[in-house]
């Protein structure tokens, strides 16, 4: 199987899909034009956006991965070209929208799947689940196969905490009751390309792994595998960090993931988050 796939907003999670697709023509945006020639040199058609002309690549795609951000004006690619996609709609396989757990807002450690009800607390997750809105509302009346991934934080290759650990800056932040759920970029690249290859319009995925845990587990990991001391304990009161790092900690929840399972037949390569930080270690020099 190969097509054309509009990716919007190339970024890590959308490299990670393309290289999944052999044979397969990729257009990618970004807004920089270093990136941009990054991209070519990859074999990416890089279009810079906002300002290309994007209507060719939409109407040459047959598949399309949104992973740009909405901002206080919605979403930036409807607000520019929702006609475009809306008369292209019932000529594309699949279109994915790469949305984010943080819809579901807080639940206080508890279990939340496909079904739970959307109460997001932060500005972001607001301004994601609008955009989820909106696309779907194209999607109901144009036709338009829309697939929505709700994303745990992501971690791989060049995001991982080893770093933070080796210098001596990381430091385990202790809230009660506090989890996050998260995803290696392999894995996401998985469920993506399985939804691809097993396309039904309207499925929405969480896409997390196996082990949600309090954030402080993830760095005494990190700090076993390396052979150092603990980072020393924070409580989340006393803890400097700017207010986008304290926002991530206003939520807590448990994501399943039972969906992706089931429904596209994935198989984590890295269920939790041991085996994604071993794997990570392996690949750093001198890991």
């Amino acid at each position: 199987m190969t097509g054309t796939l509009l990716s919007l907003g190339h970024g890590y999670t959308a490299a990670a899909l393309a290289r999944r697709l052999p044979g397969w023509r990729i257009i990618g945006t970004t807004r920089r034009e270093e990136k941009a020639a990054r991209l070519a040199r990859a074999g990416v058609e890089a279009l810079v956006w906002p300002g290309a002309d994007l209507g060719p690549a939409i109407a040459g795609a047959s598949h399309v991965l949104v992973s740009i951000a909405p901002g206080a004006d919605g979403d930036p690619v409807l607000v520019d070209w929702r006609e475009a996609l809306a008369r292209r709609a019932r000529a594309l396989a699949w279109v994915g929208y790469l949305s984010t757990t943080g819809v579901y807002g807080d639940r206080r450690g508890g279990w939340v799947d496909e079904t739970a009800p959307l109460a997001p607390t932060t500005e972001r997750g607001k301004q994601r689940l609008g955009a989820e809105q909106a696309w779907r509302g194209l999607a109901t009346e144009s036709g338009l196969p829309l697939h929505i991934f709700r994303l745990a934080g992501i971690y791989g290759p060049g995001r991982g905490p080893f770093e933070k650990v080796r210098n001596g800056s990381a430091r385990r932040i202790i809230a009660e009751n506090q989890y996050f759920s998260r995803i290696h970029v392999e894995d996401i690249a998985t469920v993506l390309a399985a939804s691809i290859a097993r396309p039904d319009p309207g499925a929405i995925y969480n896409v997390a792994d196996d082990d949600p845990c309090p954030p402080e587990d993830v760095l005494a990991e990190a700090a076993r595998l390396l052979g150092l001391p603990l980072p020393p304990e924070v409580r989340l009161e006393d803890a400097e960090m700017s207010p986008l790092a304290r926002s991530f900690y206003a939520e807590s929840k448990r994501v399943r993931n039972d969906r992706i399972k089931t429904e596209l037949g994935v198989t984590l390569a890295y269920p939790d988050y041991r085996a994604g930080l071993g794997a990570l270690l392996r690949d750093l020099p001198g890991g």
